[in-house]
């Protein structure tokens, strides 16, 4: 299935169960997709997480419904989701900017959120540098953590860029870092898509294991919380990311979305991503993204 026929169909879904109890797993499996790639795909193209979605036409509907009935608050509560009328009232007034009962009892203005309709624009002129590399198997040394799906495209969520902080305040990668040499002390970010059945994804940062790193004693850094990542041979794209902060990441996930699957007979893969920092040898860039691919 087309990714983009397959996001209007997760929509679709989503309208036909909204008043269901549902979040962006149901969706994906509507489209048999992982949650994690539906996830990112969905809040890269959309600008909005499913789940945000899902949230959006509820609060639009009974806004409507506010109006135009003599529904109770309290059972509005329930039919849109929600465990209570003051939690109900909490979402509704910070979507709508006023509350469920000023909207009675003033009629108030409300927030109209329409369903959407993905389509696909392409538009001349622009220049979107790649390069497609096929991978041996890789091996990397790296600390990792888990982190939820729900925070991914999320403005508001720092998790990730917090692990590199601390990473670095603490010099935590201290053990592997030194395990290259000057001007070959390049960092990776790595990305591994979702398990079936878990709504979690694993990050990891660390270095590559090529005949460039030093013998090191794998015990002593499983100890320090350390492990090998390895990722299976297989076909990437290759973007570079320019800008001053990770937004520019998030800005060429968009275009792989919206510019490239649409037009270059490819489909995404679910394998390890990652980030590729320099170590100075690249200054223009902020990193490299690679991004796992195959042919339809």
């Amino acid at each position: 299935m087309e990714w983009i026929e397959a996001l209007q169909k997760a929509i679709t879904y989503m309208e036909e169960h909204l008043l269901e109890e549902i979040n962006y797993e149901d969706a994906a499996r509507q489209v048999h997709m992982s949650s994690y790639e539906f996830h990112r795909a969905f809040s890269f193209v959309t600008g909005l997480t499913a789940n945000a979605y899902i949230r959006n036409r509820r609060l639009s509907l009974a806004g409507k419904e506010i109006l135009e009935t003599d529904a109770k608050i309290t059972d509005l509560a329930m039919k849109y989701g929600y465990e209570t009328p003051e939690s109900f009232t909490k979402a509704f007034t910070r979507f709508h900017g006023v509350a469920p009962k000023t909207v009675r009892e003033e009629a108030g203005k409300l927030v109209l959120f329409n369903p959407l309709t993905i389509t696909l624009s392409v538009k001349g002129g622009k220049s979107m540098d790649y390069r497609i590399v096929q991978t041996q198997e890789k091996k990397f040394i790296a600390l990792v953590r888990e982190f939820s799906n729900v925070i991914i495209n999320d403005e508001a969520n720092h998790d990730v860029a917090d692990f590199w902080d601390e990473c670095n305040k603490k010099q935590m990668l201290s053990p592997v870092w030194m395990l290259r040499k000057d001007g070959k002390r390049d960092l990776y970010g790595l990305c591994s898509p979702t398990t079936e059945g878990k709504d979690t994804f694993e990050y990891g940062i660390g270095i590559v294991i090529d005949d460039d790193t030093a013998a090191f004693d794998q015990t002593e850094l499983e100890k320090k919380g350390f492990r090998i990542w390895t990722v299976d041979p297989g076909t990437y794209v290759v973007f570079d990311c320019v800008g001053e902060n990770g937004d520019c990441i998030a800005k060429t996930w968009v275009k792989f979305y919206k510019e490239f699957l649409p037009q270059m007979g490819y489909e995404s893969s679910e394998a390890t991503d990652y980030e590729l920092y320099f170590d100075g040898t690249r200054p223009e860039l902020f990193c490299e993204l690679w991004i796992p691919i195959k042919k339809k």
